[in-house]
């Protein structure tokens, strides 16, 4: 099989002759845009015997066209979200997350993604010390968890095009710590503050108060990564006032307590198993 960037796969057997399957594993590709049905189909006969059923990217459509996805809980890659969800409407698609698991069946963002689930599957398989492993061996994070973000703030967001705007998200990144209300920004941009919050979030795609969450959990996380900050010091650093108010957005950006991403983090990167 010739793939669409030009590798040659050589296949272990014919999918039709394929048996029961522990992961069923379904990639992504040009192809998911026009599948052949009876690769959907098979998917179909053998996802129910599989203990678990595992898309990449864009291998979420053949999941769904294969009628595993209804009333689930899914994602793939951003740009194919609203696709996915125009094509199925009864799959409850979120873009957010780097990968979602929903009983049995999980799916994933693009390639790298793929690689922190495929992490997430092989720890839940064969424990900590081996996914820490293999990670160590793929010079990878062990492992973002399933709820962070496909995208970094400054990635998601568009660069406003007037300069007072660039200039105010420019002074975001760099004072995390900083009054960030919105009428302390629409003042550095010399616009009234109802101005301002309608002209950001026009040309820069998110709300003022949505930026400036995501500008300071990035920034926390920065230091949870790179520094021995205090967690109480950290909060104050990325404008968060308290911990339990920084603890409170890690979990619902990434399902993971500050103290905890630094553990993760720093297990993977001195290669010792906590």
């Amino acid at each position: 099989m010739r793939t669409c960037s030009g590798l040659r796969l050589l296949p272990d057997d014919d999918l039709a002759r394929v048996g029961a399957v522990h992961t069923l594993v379904v990639p992504g590709g040009r192809g998911t845009a026009d599948p052949d049905p009876a690769v959907v189909r098979r998917i179909g006969e053998l996802a129910p015997a599989a203990e678990r059923v595992v898309s990449v990217c864009t291998g979420a459509f053949l999941l769904a066209g294969a009628g595993l996805l209804a009333g689930r809980r899914a994602t793939t890659h951003w740009a194919y979200c609203d696709a996915l969800a125009r094509r199925f409407p009864d799959t409850d698609v979120t873009s957010e997350p780097i990968y979602v698991r929903d009983g049995p069946i999980a799916t994933s963002a693009g390639v790298t993604a793929g690689i922190d689930l495929a992490l997430a599957l092989v720890e839940e398989d064969l424990g900590r010390d081996v996914a820490l492993l293999v990670a160590r061996h793929l010079v990878m994070f062990l492992r973002r968890p399933g709820g962070q973000a496909q995208f970094s703030t400054q990635l998601a967001a568009q660069l406003a095009e007037r300069h007072p705007l660039r200039e105010v998200q420019r002074w975001i990144a760099e004072h995390p710590d900083g009054d960030l209300s919105v009428d302390a920004l629409a003042a550095r941009a010399a616009l009234s503050p109802r101005h301002f919050a309608r002209a950001f979030a026009a040309e820069v795609g998110t709300t003022p108060g949505r930026y400036v969450d995501g500008v300071r959990l990035e920034a926390a996380r920065r230091l949870l990564e790179d520094t021995g900050d205090g967690i109480e010091e950290v909060a104050r650093s990325c404008g968060y006032g308290t911990p339990e108010a920084m603890r409170r957005a890690f979990v619902r950006a990434l399902a993971v307590p500050p103290a905890e991403y630094r553990r993760r983090f720093r297990t993977h990167r001195t290669g010792r198993a906590g």
